[in-house]
């Protein structure tokens, strides 16, 4: 056993596996879809709840795999300037890493019965391409994060699905139509919740999009094509920017376009903490101020989801 072994707790190590940081990514959309549904009138609390849970398992699900995937494939080295891996570090053996994966995945499913119950089919689907996609972000023969489709794969999963996903099982449930539906009910997938999902969408990218520029130089040499490793420093900075600019103008357009009120443009009053983490992100590449930068950019996606949702209820 090693030192660094002997110095965590098994607790302690599973939850530094599990990247608790990483869950504001996957309570921001249902947050913001419970919001929309709220004002909409078909709000459905036990939907929501579920959602909640299988959001989280496979946010969790996947941070087990990409820590096991990208230290047997040597993407994770002990150059690398982020949060500490449990398998590459030795901290917990692969094996069980990868047993952790396949039963928190196993569990995503699981809770996605209910889910399946209420939304029918659509569901089905929507839930089991999401976990296999959390799986295939570093692991299978394309891993997803290994050939620059990771920003992609965030974008839909972790904002657009994620969102009208988290509306549609509560619009669903409400919905005069007995289960089991094949089809998708009229009034379940609107305008109004997919524009809500962009900004989820931008800024879950955003915190990959700096974890990427971070690790630019340590997944160059690993042979690991992330998007940032692709682009460059400059055009993932200009990617990072026109994720949150995509944050921004967005509660305009929907404030115009929609018959939600005035409270969608709330998530504006966070547009100065988002400058902040702008100018850090553009102007370095150092784990000192890009940690930070991560941490503070899951933080933006967790206040923006809560204002967001408290201004189109309340307002």
């Amino acid at each position: 056993m090693s030192t660094v072994e002997t110095d965590i707790s098994r607790t302690k190590a599973w939850l530094m596996a599990a990247r608790p940081q990483t869950l504001p990514a996957a309570a921001a959309p249902v947050i913001v879809g419970t919001g929309v549904a709220i004002a909409e009138g078909v709000f459905a609390p036990l939907s929501a709840l579920f959602a909640l849970v299988g959001a989280a398992l496979i946010q969790v699900g996947t941070n087990f795999a990409n820590d096991y995937y990208d230290a047997i494939k040597g993407a994770d080295t002990e150059d690398r300037e982020g949060f500490t891996r449990v398998t590459q570090s030795g901290i917990i053996s692969p094996d069980q890493v990868k047993l952790a994966t396949a039963l928190t995945f196993a569990a995503a499913i699981l809770s996605g019965v209910y889910l399946v119950y209420v939304g029918g089919l659509p569901i089905l689907v929507i839930g089991l391409v999401s976990v296999f996609c959390g799986w295939a972000y570093t692991g299978g023969p394309y891993p997803l994060g290994y050939h620059g489709l990771g920003d992609l794969f965030v974008f839909v999963f972790f904002g657009i699905v994620a969102v009208m996903g988290t509306f549609y099982v509560q619009a669903a449930a409400v919905a005069p139509v007995e289960p089991p539906i094949t089809t998708i009910p009229a009034g379940t997938v609107t305008l109004e919740a997919f524009l809500a999902s962009l900004p989820i969408a931008g800024l879950s990218t955003a915190i990959l999009v700096v974890n990427n520029i971070r690790d630019k130089e340590t997944d160059t040499e690993a042979g690991k094509r992330t998007l940032a490793v692709r682009l460059g420093y400059r055009w993932s900075r200009v990617e990072y920017v026109a994720m949150l600019a995509l944050a921004y103008l967005v509660p305009p357009v929907l404030w115009l376009a929609s018959d939600l009120g005035v409270g969608v443009l709330l998530p504006l009053v966070t547009l100065p903490y988002a400058g902040v983490l702008a100018r850090t992100v553009c102007t370095r590449t150092d784990g000192e101020a890009l940690n930070p930068a991560l941490e503070g950019t899951g933080k933006l996606l967790a206040i923006y989801a809560i204002v967001f949702a408290v201004g189109v209820v309340v307002l």
